[in-house]
C-alpha cells in the first residue's frame, strides 16, 4: 500500500487534460474546431432549427462541389484565381521589398516617398476598381494589378520599418570589414529583418486573395470570385457557401507553403 506521501506525489506529477490535448500532434488539434463547426452545422441544419434557404446541409454543399467538378467548372475558377493571385503576389511582394528596403534605408527616399505611400495605402481596394477599368478596360490586366495593389503595401510597409530598426552596431561593424552598399544589404541587413520580411509576405498574402475578389466581384467571367456573385445571383447557396470554404482552403494551403519557405529562410540566414 502507496504511503500518502507517495501518492500525493503520484498526483501532483499525473499531468492534467491540457497538457494531455496538447501532447497529439499539432494538425490534429488544428482540426477541432473545424469539426465541431461541421458537427453544429450539420445538426442545426437537419434539425430543421434553421431554414434549407438560409444554410444548406453540409451534404448539398458537397454536391454542389461534386458536380461543378464534374463538368470541369470548379476547376477552372480554381486555376484563374489562383494564377491571378500568384502573379499579383510576385509582382506586388518583389515591388514592396524593393521600395520599402529604398525608403527604409535612404532617409532621402523616404522623405520623397515615404508620405505619398502612406497616404495610398490608406485608399480602399474597392476604390481602386473604377480607376483600373477604365484604365485597362476588364481583363487580367486590370485584376492582376488590383492583386498587386493589395500585395504591395504589407510588404513594403514592414520591409520599411524593419530596415530603419537594424542594429546600428552591427550595421557600423560590418561597414569596419568593408561590407558596403548591396553587399552590405544582402550579408547583413537583409537577413537581419527576413522574420519581418516574411511577416509582410504572409499579410500580402491574405490581401491578395481579398483584393482578387474584390476584383472578381465586378467584374470578371472566371474565378471564384465571379462563382460568388453568380451563386447569389441564381439563388445557389450551397455553391456560395462552397465559394467561400474553397477560399478559405486555398488561402491556407498558400499561407501553409509561405511558412514552409520562412522557416527554410529563417535557417539559411539566421
Amino acid at each position: 500500500m502507496s504511503s500518502p506521501t507517495v501518492t500525493e506525489a503520484k498526483k501532483k506529477n499525473k499531468p492534467g487534460i491540457a497538457a494531455t490535448i496538447l501532447r497529439a500532434p499539432r494538425w490534429l488539434l488544428s482540426l477541432i474546431l473545424p469539426a465541431i463547426a461541421l458537427i453544429a452545422w450539420q445538426v442545426v441544419t437537419v434539425t430543421g432549427v434553421v431554414a434549407p434557404w438560409t444554410l444548406p446541409t453540409p451534404g448539398s454543399v458537397v454536391s454542389a462541389a461534386v458536380e461543378l467538378l464534374g463538368d470541369g467548372e470548379l476547376g477552372k475558377h480554381i486555376g484563374i484565381s489562383t494564377q491571378r493571385v500568384l502573379l499579383g503576389f510576385f509582382f506586388g511582394s518583389l515591388l514592396g521589398l524593393l521600395l520599402g528596403a529604398l525608403v527604409g534605408l535612404s532617409k532621402l527616399a523616404d522623405a520623397l516617398l515615404g508620405l505619398s505611400i502612406s497616404a495610398l495605402r490608406a485608399v480602399p481596394s474597392l476604390a481602386w476598381v473604377p480607376l483600373l477599368v477604365l484604365w485597362m478596360k476588364m481583363g487580367e490586366d486590370s485584376k492582376v494589378t488590383l492583386v498587386i495593389i493589395g500585395a504591395f503595401f504589407p510588404v513594403f510597409t514592414t520591409v520599411a520599418l524593419a530596415l530603419r530598426h537594424v542594429d546600428a552596431q552591427l550595421v557600423e561593424a560590418a561597414r569596419s570589414f568593408g561590407f558596403n552598399g548591396v553587399k552590405l544589404l544582402r550579408t547583413v541587413q537583409l537577413p537581419a529583418v527576413v522574420p519581418s520580411i516574411f511577416s509582410g509576405l504572409r499579410l500580402a498574402l491574405a490581401q491578395s486573395w481579398l483584393f482578387l475578389v474584390a476584383a472578381e466581384l465586378l467584374g470578371a467571367s472566371m474565378g471564384l470570385g465571379f462563382l460568388l456573385t453568380d451563386s447569389q445571383n441564381n439563388g445557389r447557396l450551397d455553391r456560395l457557401i462552397m465559394t467561400i470554404i474553397f477560399l478559405a482552403i486555398f488561402g491556407k494551403i498558400t499561407d501553409a507553403l509561405l511558412s514552409i519557405a520562412e522557416r527554410w529562410a529563417i535557417k539559411r540566414w539566421t
